[in-house]
């Protein structure tokens, strides 16, 4: 039988690393947006398409400005991360085909069931489902080149996990893009004040003690911003978290 044995100092290092990370783990025990999937649970998705996918929506008008934004080529793995109903993840994949797969990530079986059909339908092969849960994306390590979220930041209710979790899913210098509603006064409805956790300051503090390095803000619509990140291959510039490896479309369209 072989026994694996650690050196001391790599032991103490490792305690140490793990203490450091202790206090976020346990801040992170309870949601800090409770209940906003509820109405997630059972939805009826072809109807949630016809709202999600709406000409008259931000990101609908501005889908292929986004696209853009995401720079993505032939053979590039795609995690598109709250995918809904598939309103970024079909083009997704014509973009990285050939050679490419998109993974889209949803804690809505309902909404994995419409892509897997809508992707049937138009002949799109490399679209694959991924459930997941409000703190993991449930993606290998090192499984993709690109991480998407639309409308789907500020529905994670566990973020510094689920963030973790998309970390380790991107491969060294794996880009991630966020979507999200600005919560800036004189810009917005009233509405986003009530149902958006964090403003996009926060978000990128956010993200950035995650341990990825902000790169910019694409400027493109009124209600909405893009920021990019990236992953770098030395991570030992994470807050909080050390130099060992870790292990929720759009949520909006009814406004």
């Amino acid at each position: 039988m072989r026994v694996f044995q650690r050196s001391m100092p790599a032991f103490y290092l490792s305690l140490f690393l793990c203490l450091l990370w202790l206090p976020r783990l346990q801040a992170q025990d309870g949601s800090l947006s409770p209940g906003i999937n509820k109405p997630y649970k059972s939805p009826d998705a072809k109807k949630t398409a016809t709202s999600y996918e709406r000409e008259n929506r931000d990101v609908v008008e501005n889908r292929d400005k986004i696209i853009a934004a995401c720079k993505l080529k032939p053979g590039l793995d795609v995690a598109d991360i709250g995918a809904g109903t598939g309103l970024f993840a079909r083009p997704f994949a014509a973009k990285v085909a050939p050679g490419g797969k998109v993974y889209a990530v949803e804690i809505t079986k309902q909404f994995l069931e419409h892509i897997d059909k809508t992707c049937e339908e138009q002949g799109i092969k490399n679209v694959d489902g991924v459930f997941s849960t409000p703190t993991s994306a449930e993606l290998p390590a090192n499984s993709v080149d690109t991480a998407f979220i639309c409308d789907t930041y500020h529905h994670f209710e566990y973020p510094y996990k689920m963030l973790e979790s998309i970390y380790t899913a991107l491969r060294p210098g794996g880009r991630l893009i966020i979507v999200d509603y600005k919560k800036e006064k004189g810009v917005g409805p009233d509405w986003i004040f009530g149902h958006v956790r964090a403003d996009k300051k926060t978000v990128i503090e956010e993200v950035v003690k995650a341990g990825f390095t902000f790169v910019d803000e694409v400027e493109m619509m009124k209600l909405q911003y893009v920021i990019r990140f990236e992953k770098k291959q030395d991570r030992s510039h994470r807050a909080g978290v050390g130099l060992q490896d870790p292990r929720d479309g759009g949520r909006d369209g009814v406004q």
